[in-house]
């Protein structure tokens, strides 16, 4: 039998709970990686940045505010007790008959001090209300709902946000290692410029110029790493991180293909607007249940007991009983509401057209976006090729002395505007992708949008 040794085993051991940490880290959203990539910071932010956190506490409120109106179906029972001594005369013989303790020898002027220890119990139970306890219902479902849909219009929003700060950190990445190449490449012909001048062979004006150059590059070099610590600073913002270091992984930038005749209206802030809608006209129906009576069902239980003056005395009783209400003239308070309401909802379904038609717009700018920053990102492609190829002969005949420092500066010059322009469409074309994701209303890679809860009507 073979005998496995110590330290392999351990080995083996120390590796599994690695791999397992690794692997319940991956799954945890709130777990920070070492390296992000897109999709972890997609994820991340959706779970713990603070709009995320404060949208869900609105949701939590909103469903709190369901329950709130639910009690109105349900009956109230509550339950009393004090213990009182008088000798005022109507009190203390109200005593006397609670305590079942009156005889012919009492005195109704002065029946004398009592005591009495009453407990009670009464249940109230509002029959019918004109409909208002259920369209309130529908009201507070239907203001969830929208705070639902809000939720979800804030992980599209969100999701693209994160998108585009992660590709704007890669840009800014190509910017420096742009910047970072053309300072590289003067102080290589710099290096060419000081040997030929101390060989004589070439003027010092031409050498300052390289210098000039030089300096110049390295400025912008400065700039373009200040831009790249300023976006990783507002990427961490945006994911609800007070500080430390970010490290992306561009490379696995998890691409996901253009939405194809996607239809926006799935957009969840039309959802939230039709919610909206009911919760208005839900409104209506309360102020019109104003119109109605109201009847409610009430019943108690009272137990009386004497203690100081009444040794004996003890008396219960019971009351039940159905209280009907209507209101025959209220000012026209009623009228009034129903106005308002009325008109609230003929302002919520404007608003509704209204955003409707400015998700359209927001589609096919998007669409267009897209379309140029596909063929910005062909063109740039070519112009870079053709820059570092005129830029390479240039490097060759300058060393040959062919070239002058000016006409080598402008090569390297346009070079670098090339890769940079290259480093802008290519992060703009992922952006222009995530921008129509979210104006179809999709989410940036996985559909982490909830079905939106549909409302009951009708009723008490």
């Amino acid at each position: 039998m073979p005998v496995v040794k110590p330290r392999l085993f351990f080995f083996v051991l120390l590796s599994l709970l690695f791999l397992s940490s690794a692997v319940h880290a991956a799954d945890d959203p709130a777990a920070v990686p070492q390296v992000w990539t897109v999709r972890q910071a997609v994820r991340f932010a959706l779970a713990n940045s603070p709009d995320s956190r404060m949208t869900r506490q609105r949701i939590d409120a909103a469903r709190a505010l369901i329950d709130e109106t639910r009690a109105a179906f349900y009956p109230r029972l509550g339950v009393s007790g004090q213990y009182s001594q008088t000798n005022n005369p109507m009190y203390s013989f109200g005593n006397i008959l609670n305590l079942g303790a009156f005889n012919q020898t009492i005195n109704f002027n002065a029946p004398g001090r009592t005591d009495d220890l009453s407990l009670a119990a009464r249940l109230d139970y509002r029959l019918y209300n004109g409909g208002r306890d259920q369209a309130g219902l529908d009201a507070a479902e239907a203001m969830a709902s929208a705070s639902s849909t809000d939720y979800q219009a804030l992980q599209g929003q969100l999701g693209f946000e994160v998108v585009r700060a992660f590709f704007t950190i890669v840009q800014a990445v190509e910017t420096v290692q742009a910047r970072q190449s053309q300072v590289e490449a003067i102080a290589a012909s710099l290096a060419v410029a000081k040997a030929r001048f101390e060989a004589g062979v070439l003027l010092r004006t031409e050498l300052l110029n390289l210098e000039v150059q030089e300096a110049a590059a390295k400025e912008n070099l400065i700039q373009a790493r200040h831009g790249l610590e300023l976006a990783k600073r507002g990427f961490a913002n945006l994911l609800g991180l007070e500080g430390g270091k970010v490290t992306l992984d561009s490379q696995d930038d998890a691409a996901v293909a253009p939405p194809a005749g996607a239809d926006p209206g799935q957009r969840p802030e039309l959802a939230s607007m039709d919610a909206a809608i009911l919760a208005a006209e839900a409104q209506l129906r309360v102020a019109r249940g104003g119109s109605y009576p109201t009847a409610d069902a009430f019943a108690s239980y009272q137990v009386d007991q004497g203690y100081d003056t009444m040794d004996d005395g003890s008396g219960n009783s019971w009351l039940a009983g159905v209280k009907v209400n209507y209101t025959l003239f209220d000012g026209h308070r009623t009228a009034a509401a129903v106005a308002r309401a009325q008109i609230r909802i003929a302002e919520t379904r404007e608003q509704r057209r209204k955003l409707k038609l400015a998700i359209g717009l927001e589609v096919e700018q998007a669409r267009l976006a897209l379309h140029q920053a596909e063929e910005r990102l062909q063109v740039n492609g070519k112009m870079v090729a053709l820059a570092e190829e005129n830029a390479r002969l240039n490097r060759e005949r300058f060393k040959e002395g062919v070239v002058l420092s000016a006409d080598l500066i402008d090569v390297e010059n346009r070079l670098t505007d090339a890769r940079v322009r290259q480093a802008v469409a290519k992060a703009s074309h992922r952006i222009a992708v995530a921008d129509l994701r979210r104006a179809v209303g999709l989410g940036q890679f996985e559909n982490t949008l909830q079905p939106v809860e549909k409302t009951s009507g009708g009723g008490k």
